[in-house]
């Protein structure tokens, strides 16, 4: 199971920045729109220095993530990216953007429950169903929007990588929320079979 943790949008705070690094996360997006490319920069290696470990990604600024070496996460509208120039994530809010964007590395299924401000969610059966109709290789994905651990049960599915999200790793204990995490997503066997509770 991957999981992805996606920063606040409060600005670089390295204290709670470090303790999420820390915590068991597989990887890290840093979603800063309010800071400059020098912050995003200083931002990105700080946690390249404190987490080497971590996979790292940028949203939305291309420049920076080339410049820290990282990967690039491309918001909705964001301009075409050249292939290979950098790993790349794109968000996925409907089955209709598979064929458009199955050649990147990462796809961010959203919102699969619904999340304040964001569109209807997708729910875990149109999730499944979805899911089962792609080919077995491409790019990883990861389920975001309104995932907890009492959730990640349901979201199991050979395709689907694990999950990502900004709320559990923020509350306070982001250790403890990977643990959540992690056992819950261990606690039904992955027969193939949809878990659709």
């Amino acid at each position: 199971m991957i999981l992805l943790a996606i920063t606040q949008g409060l600005g670089f705070d390295p204290r709670t920045w470090r303790a999420v690094l820390a915590s068991g996360v597989d990887a890290f997006l840093i979603r800063e729109q309010a800071l400059s490319a020098r912050a995003l920069l200083d931002a990105a290696r700080w946690c390249q220095d404190t987490a080497p470990e971590v996979e790292l990604w940028l949203g939305g600024r291309l420049e920076v993530a080339l410049a820290a070496g990282c990967g690039l996460h491309a918001p909705e509208a964001y301009p075409q990216v050249d292939p290979g120039l950098v790993p790349l994530s794109r968000p996925l809010h409907d089955e209709g953007q598979w064929l458009a964007r199955s050649a990147v590395d990462q796809l961010l299924v959203a919102p699969v429950f619904a999340t304040p401000g964001k569109a209807a969610p997708w729910g875990l059966q149109r999730l499944h169903h979805f899911l089962d109709g792609l080919p077995v290789s491409g790019p990883r994905l990861l389920a975001l929007g309104g995932v907890a651990p009492d959730t990640a049960p349901g979201l199991r599915h050979p395709r689907l990588a694990g999950i990502a999200a900004i709320r559990p790793f923020w509350g306070g204990d982001p250790a403890g929320a990977v643990a959540q995490f992690r056992g819950r997503w261990a606690d039904r066997p992955d027969d193939g079979t949809p878990l659709l509770s």
